[in-house]
């Protein structure tokens, strides 16, 4: 019996030494993301992520302790046996916080390129623009934005406050995803993502589902599909108010494509059937300002994409909206909510500011100084991405011209924070 115990002991002892120096590995953060890609992060955004990141790995330390101690004690088989129970369950744990620290750090790491990193830079301004807007006014903490990339079309969010892979740990940030062709001139999925921390932090989602759910009542099928799609117009919501067209018009390429993704209705899936979802944002352009690009957009959205070539069911549905979206556009926009103090969204971020008209304002007051002066990047820098956003969208015969400029005034204000960080 002694020498199985002995036996037994020094395979659970390999193994407690074993995850023990892996912890001691994974405390190094340097080990997923290089020092300069660190140093390229705002201070705040760096120094709440790396005290976020090893608060986890704190964590694992102490529980590998314990196990050492365990094993320490362990005089029988089935103290033992108890102890290699606890390692596999370390085991466990230690993975799921590799996970957040491999996420993280991947995400980190798009800094190393000195240009990447600067335009990561503005975005995580640009996103953290927006958040403040709407939430400093309301008395909620604004957290940090960690801006990535990645392949794909669309934009995702970790969002800050949510419990990460080890579900104990609370992201520190709101770590925001884009694709490659975000990045070519009109990233405004950035203000869609946004939109998605505002809503969580305000609680805004539950608010306008119930909304939409009481002025829908009649038809209760559409009342039930509306509301289950309430956090995705909300985050349409915040990057109208913030974009106006630009949004409109990126969010139309980036979910236009064969039929059967355009009228598909997928059970749980919180986005609105693609054919709504886009005239719900013309619907919006035009509430606020009137006849336009935006016009000819859902024009030509109705040719391509005809409702009688909607599946039956489908169809159905997209007939009974299409007479409601201007009022669904109102009641998103201009209905008073609990989560902005009794306000409507617009109250807090005036999509007038972003009408053509007062964009090509802003473009003529500021004229060679636009993109270049610090005033205008610094005080603009929201509408400066609508500007472009626009003229991307109205205007593609200089599309070269318009990227090559939103490059160069995005990079300004990428490298202005990491020269100051």
């Amino acid at each position: 019996m002694h020498d199985d115990v002995n036996a037994v002991r020094i395979q659970v002892a390999r193994q407690v030494a074993h995850w023990r120096a892996a912890v001691i590995a994974l405390a190094d953060l340097d080990n997923f993301a290089s020092p300069d890609a660190w140093r390229r992060l705002e201070q705040y955004l760096s120094t709440s992520l790396r005290t976020n990141l090893r608060g986890a790995v704190d964590r694992l330390v102490r529980e590998s302790d314990v196990l050492a101690a365990e094993l320490r004690a362990a005089d029988t088989l089935d103290e033992l046996e108890l102890v290699r129970r606890h390692v596999v369950r370390f085991r466990r744990r230690f993975l799921r916080v590799e996970t957040g620290l491999e996420f993280y750090g991947d995400a980190v790491n798009d800094r190393s390129s000195p240009k990447l990193g600067a335009l990561l830079s503005a975005c995580d301004i640009l996103a953290g623009r927006a958040l403040d807007s709407i939430l400093t006014p309301l008395g909620k903490p604004v957290p940090p934005v960690l801006t990535y990339v990645d392949k794909g079309l669309g934009a995702s969010i970790m969002r800050a406050g949510l419990r990460l892979w080890d579900g104990r740990t609370l992201s520190a940030a709101a770590a925001i995803k884009l694709t490659r062709h975000n990045l070519n001139g009109r990233p405004t999925a950035l203000l869609h993502e946004a939109g998605h921390q505002i809503a969580f932090t305000l609680g805004w989602n539950d608010e306008l589902a119930e909304v939409l759910r009481r002025e829908l009542r009649d038809d209760p099928e559409l009342a039930t599909v509306w509301s289950g799609w309430s956090s995705e117009i909300a985050g349409d919501c915040v990057g109208f108010v913030y974009a106006g067209y630009a949004a409109v018009a990126a969010l139309h390429d980036v979910i236009a494509g064969e039929a059967v993704g355009v009228y598909a209705m997928r059970p749980f899936d919180p986005h609105p059937i693609a054919h709504l979802r886009v005239l719900l944002g013309t619907a919006m352009a035009t509430r606020f300002f009137g006849e336009g690009p935006w016009t000819d957009l859902s024009k030509a959205w109705l040719v391509a994409h005809p409702v009688a070539r909607a599946p039956g069911d489908v169809r159905s549905l997209i007939e009974r909206s299409l007479p409601r979206l201007p009022r669904i556009a109102e009641i998103c926009l201009l209905e008073p909510m609990r989560a902005f103090a009794a306000r409507p969204l617009t109250a807090l971020v005036d999509p007038m500011r972003v009408r053509p008209d007062a964009l090509a304002a802003l473009a003529r007051d500021a004229g060679a100084s636009l993109g270049i002066s610090s005033h205008w990047l610094w005080g603009e820098s929201l509408r400066l991405l609508a500007l472009s956003g626009y003229r991307l969208a109205t205007e593609p015969d200089r599309a070269p011209e318009i990227a090559t400029q939103f490059e160069a005034w995005m990079l300004r204000l990428g490298n202005s924070v990491q020269v100051a960080a």
